[in-house]
């Protein structure tokens, strides 16, 4: 255990005190958020309102249109196409929309946006949501004599509230929580799984085509360099992933403390914003705050911890055989790599399906097969532990991740004892599985 932990603390050091270490895990950070908060910057310095001036003659709208900060709708009076287009040539306005007094719908007449620039995708879409917004309840308040407001509420008045057999009832916004933090949950560890396993063995593979496993063998065991190798660079794997949390959190409140305006100078900020201040209003932020409450976060960031690890573990001394088995050339690397990569790939294609339906038989097997647990297990943990699932399944799913891990270090010791040491012969499975059970 002692040469373990030396090997581990090579590793981990060799690699930590790399000048790339703190190149991609501080400075990758720091420059993509700094790209982020030039951007902001520039919208925030030179983010302007849209200016659109409505002559209506005919008395569509009836006077009104919604005006937020980003686009502005102005009505006006006694006023031509070409005292418009003046105003637009001399950057008083932005658009105009002009309605004759014989303007008539039915006759196939059309309403024209007139602008002296062109009109980007968002505000195009946006100009047009209002309008039409604008026509409808013009239309519903001349022809029924109601406004919208009084026709939302009629068509939203009857809500279906979902509960379970016990009487605690599920709303919208703690299921929407629990499909987003599942989700990003799994993704993240499939990731985690792609890009550390792929490290520890680029790390076996470089050792072994510089002869240095050769000389570390003659002083420990092949299975005590192997794990001392996961093990070392499975922890700059976790320091580097704190690091990068850590920057991430730090970085965006810093932007938002730099540009508290840049949300109303950012389009989708500022529909968020508007959409957020919606909810507030109307007394939905409680049932959001309260589905947020029902998450089991603690739950969750401990499952995370140790399904990180399980995953990291369990794949990463498969990663290590195929490492120990390939020679100088790349390419036999990558068609050795299919057998472990497409469980990976089959764990985050069950585990689209479980963030949708976290009680499909589907869901529940690959959160209990050891080589998907860690990804769809992780996605289905945040919808509730025991409702969604059961005691049983988590401590199953555990068990057999550990069994797994267990199996599949064995196994991989046996090939890296044999592969480490093999040179100028191409490897198969086949080979490798002969290996892996062939008697000492």
């Amino acid at each position: 255990m002692n040469k373990i932990w030396i090997i581990a603390q090579r590793e981990f050091l060799s690699r930590v005190q790399k000048k790339t270490f703190l190149l991609t895990t501080i400075l990758l950070p720091v420059v993509i958020f700094g790209l982020y908060g030039l951007i902001i910057y520039f919208a925030v310095k030179t983010a302007d309102n849209y200016k659109v001036a409505i002559a209506d003659n005919a008395n569509l709208f009836g006077g009104k249109i919604e005006s937020k900060d980003d686009i502005k709708f102005e009505f006006v009076k006694n006023e031509t196409i070409i005292s418009l287009k003046d105003k637009i040539a001399n950057k008083e306005l932005d658009g105009y929309v002009y309605v004759p007094k014989d303007f008539d719908a039915s006759n196939g007449d059309t309403i024209s946006f007139v602008s002296g620039k062109t009109v980007g995708l968002m505000n195009r879409g946006e100009i047009q949501k209002r309008i039409d917004n604008a026509l409808q309840e013009r239309k519903l308040l001349t022809s029924l004599n109601i406004n919208k407001k009084e026709l939302d509420s009629l068509q939203h008045g009857n809500e279906i509230k979902f509960a379970t057999v016990e009487g605690k009832e599920e709303n919208d916004a703690k299921a929407g929580i629990s499909y987003g933090v599942g989700y990003v949950s799994g993704f993240l560890i499939y990731i985690i799984l792609f890009i550390y396993g792929t490290m520890v063995m680029r790390g076996v593979m470089e050792e072994k085509t510089n002869r240095i496993a050769e000389v570390i063998i003659s002083s420990v065991k092949p299975f005590q360099l192997m794990m001392g190798k996961i093990t070392g660079i499975g922890a700059v794997g976790l320091v580097q992933f704190i690091i990068w949390i850590t920057l991430t959190v730090s970085l965006r409140v810093g932007l938002v403390l730099l540009f508290p305006g840049a949300a109303e100078s950012n389009h989708a900020l500022s529909s968020a914003t508007h959409a957020m201040a919606e909810v507030k209003n109307s007394g939905a932020m409680n049932s959001f705050l309260g589905g947020l409450s029902d998450v089991n976060f603690p739950l969750i960031v401990g499952c995370f911890i140790f399904y990180f690890i399980g995953g990291y573990l369990l794949y990463s001394s498969l990663f290590a055989a195929v490492g120990s088995a390939v020679n100088e050339d790349p390419q036999d690397a990558q068609s050795l790599l299919l057998p472990i990569t497409m469980p990976i790939i089959f764990g985050i294609v069950i585990m689209t399906k479980a963030v949708n339906d976290p009680t499909c038989g589907l869901a529940v097997f690959g959160s209990l097969f050891p080589l998907t647990s860690p990804i769809v297990m992780m996605a289905r943990i945040p919808f509730g532990v025991p409702n969604t699932v059961p005691y049983w399944q988590l401590a199953l799913s555990i068990a057999l991740l550990i069994g797994g891990f267990l199996c599949t270090t064995w196994v991989s010791a046996k090939i890296y004892r044999v592969g480490i040491l093999m040179y100028g012969k191409k490897t198969t499975w086949k080979e490798m599985w002969k290996w892996a059970w062939r008697k000492n």
